[in-house]
């Protein structure tokens, strides 16, 4: 994204932050949103970012300013790769 443009952050997002720094609640913020970029003032909220499945929660930390939303929450999981087989071992 260009410097001109500015970083995407979703509006709905922010107005969320701000009311809830405001009333004190520390519930998390479910989003859809996974492309919004973390801003600085998302550090110390909660979300609940969807992965396609399910919400998956994270704390916002300061190391985690600029980077998007969906990083943190994988949509796809690693099962590992096929392990030899006695079967594959006899055959050669």
């Amino acid at each position: 994204r260009s410097l001109k443009k500015g970083p995407y952050i979703d509006e709905k997002l922010l107005k969320k932050t701000v009311k809830q720094k405001q009333t004190g609640d520390r519930s998390a913020i479910k989003t859809w949103a996974r492309d919004s970029q973390i801003a600085p003032e998302f550090v110390g909220h909660r979300f609940a970012i969807h992965n396609g499945r399910k919400f998956i929660e994270i704390l916002v930390s300061e190391t985690m300013v600029g980077h998007r939303l969906g990083e943190f929450a994988p949509t796809r999981t690693f099962r590992s790769h096929g392990k030899v087989t006695k079967k594959v071992i006899e055959a050669t």
